[in-house]
């Protein structure tokens, strides 16, 4: 086949015009094409007055391809073939091997695993989607919070109650295959060609129900509501774990454990360390949820062209460097989204951001970050990150007012360092109810000087991104991971023991859905061709 791409399109493109501009750029006759599929598409916004799309095409001939891509002369023309993951060439391994978490990188680890009939074992300590569903909305209505299950812990991970985006900075080819694994399981075909790709919330928890069922009827198990509390460990490699189930403590051989925690398994990490895994402190960032008219991000960036369905709810990306030397930026930025209480320890809030697919909702709302490292932590121990967290969240609960209500303030009263009284045309999503209180109480003054900083710079890249009547919503501490649970580079095992592949975004190696996804994978082809000199 061959791949066109810079094919610019109008926002009211059908088939006939992608056809057209085909073979408008390959000089091809209408009858010599057999069948034309998206592979990107993305929006061009640059000038308000002409949004259009630029898509890349791959295009299948009846005629010699390399003689009508010699005869094009096109620059934007290419052949290759469609992209097929093949699970690595292994020996069957002696013992199955055991995951521990059932997010993204938990989630495509068993998938392999499953399909290279290796029945691994599965261990969430969360519940599964459906309840973990009425867990979550308890907890919103009522303030108790099952700190086993909840928006951070259970089947999916975080990002089941995120905005679902399958957006990633990584260039591994392996992304292709996730997506397609997601089309596959249930999400809709346009995340194959979407550059910036979304499933929502209410579908990835379908989707990933499917995958789960393949992973059984291929012969694994996955089991919920389940503790792992300890790894079985002798002359530096595993031997197995250690899990605890309505109150009966088990044990299960292995020797091949795939750690894929998420970021913010805590008493996990603690257990981890207090068995001598061997695990560093990393950056990561802090800071708050802004919120604004989901109307008026979409005609800042859209222009006239806001409220057209093809274009959706705009998305913006933003970062910029703050007089005091810290990067800020925006992250995981929901569209049409709300604001969602994340919390996972008792007394404490944070907070994240949940759109669904339709991206409808009245506020679009990002996080707005700034970077802190190290040298912020106050302690050399490798769990320090994880207490300067707690530090926050739980003044966040403090001034939110107890009960996980949320400390908001606006934007104009933050820039001027206000009290808040009431709100403007923005009101919040946070559903457990909100206190007005002041960032600066809550988070750090170097975090909030670069937050009021980033606010003003990013208004010149994003008119309105500084409207005094958006809302801030407090505490966003959980982007990544506080810590790094160090691993081989090669074999992507742990360097204290033989048989523990730290994984995915809780061990320090992943940012979201698509790249711990590829993390998962890629832990699990080790597993398969461990010591056997195959891959």
């Amino acid at each position: 086949m061959i791949r066109v791409s810079n094919i610019k399109l109008p926002i009211d493109y059908n088939d006939s015009t992608i056809k057209k501009a085909v073979i408008k750029e390959l000089r091809v006759d209408s009858n010599s094409i057999e069948k034309i599929s998206l592979f990107r598409r993305s929006i061009d916004a640059r000038k308000k007055d002409n949004v259009r799309f630029i898509i890349t095409a791959d295009v299948y001939l009846n005629i010699d391809e390399n003689k009508a891509l010699s005869r094009s002369r096109s620059k934007n023309a290419f052949i290759t073939k469609p992209y097929e993951y093949k699970i690595p060439q292994h020996k069957p391994l002696k013992l199955r091997p055991v995951i521990i978490g059932f997010g993204p990188a938990g989630i495509f680890a068993g998938l392999t695993l499953a399909r290279a009939g290796e029945k691994p074992i599965i261990i969430e300590q969360g519940a599964d989607c459906d309840q973990r569903i009425k867990d979550v909305e308890s907890f919103i209505k009522s303030g108790s919070l099952n700190t086993q299950s909840n928006i951070q812990f259970g089947e999916g991970g975080a990002g089941t109650f995120s905005d679902g985006k399958l957006n990633t900075g990584t260039k591994d080819i392996r992304a292709r295959h996730i997506l397609n694994e997601f089309y596959v399981h249930g999400a809709p075909e346009e995340i194959l060609y979407n550059a910036k790709p979304h499933i929502g919330t209410d579908k990835l928890r379908e989707v990933i129900k499917y995958i789960r069922k393949e992973i059984i009827e291929l012969g694994g198990d996955v089991f919920f509501n389940t503790k792992f509390t300890s790894l079985i460990i002798k002359n530096n490699e595993v031997k197995g774990i250690e899990i605890e189930s309505n109150g009966k403590k088990t044990i299960i051989d292995t020797d091949n454990v795939i750690l894929a925690i998420g970021h913010s398994s805590r008493d996990t990490l603690r257990m981890l360390y207090n068995n001598s895994i061997f695990m560093e402190q990393k950056s990561f960032s802090v800071g708050a949820r802004i919120e604004h008219l989901r109307e008026k991000i979409d005609k800042s960036q859209f222009g006239s062209f806001a409220g057209n369905n093809r274009l959706g709810a705009a998305y913006y990306k933003l970062n910029t460097q703050t007089s005091n030397g810290r990067g800020a930026y925006t992250f995981c930025m929901c569209p049409g989204g709300t604001v969602v209480p994340a919390s996972s320890e008792e007394n404490m809030v944070c907070v994240n951001g949940m759109s669904e697919f339709k991206r409808d909702a009245v506020n679009s709302n990002s996080a707005l970050l700034v970077s802190v490292n190290p040298d912020d932590f106050g302690s050399e121990h490798p769990l320090a990150g994880i207490e300067y967290q707690r530090k926050i969240e739980k003044k966040a609960y403090d001034y939110g007012g107890g009960a996980y209500t949320a400390p908001v303030q606006r934007v104009g009263d933050f820039l001027n360092k206000t009290q808040s009284t009431g709100f403007g045309n923005v009101k919040p999503s946070y559903q457990r109810g909100t206190a007005f209180a002041q960032m600066d109480s809550i988070l750090p003054e170097y975090v909030t000087y670069s937050m009021r900083d980033a606010i003003v710079a990013l208004d010149r890249k994003l008119k309105g991104f500084a409207d005094p009547d958006a809302l801030l919503t407090a505490a966003e501490t959980r982007s990544s991971s506080p810590v790094r649970i160090t691993r081989n580079p090669d074999t992507l095992q742990s360097v204290s023991v033989k048989g523990l592949y730290p994984c995915g975004e809780g061990a320090g190696y992943a940012g979201g859905i698509i790249s711990a996804a590829v993390d998962g994978i890629k832990c699990a082809e080790k597993v398969l061709t461990a010591a056997q000199n195959l891959l």
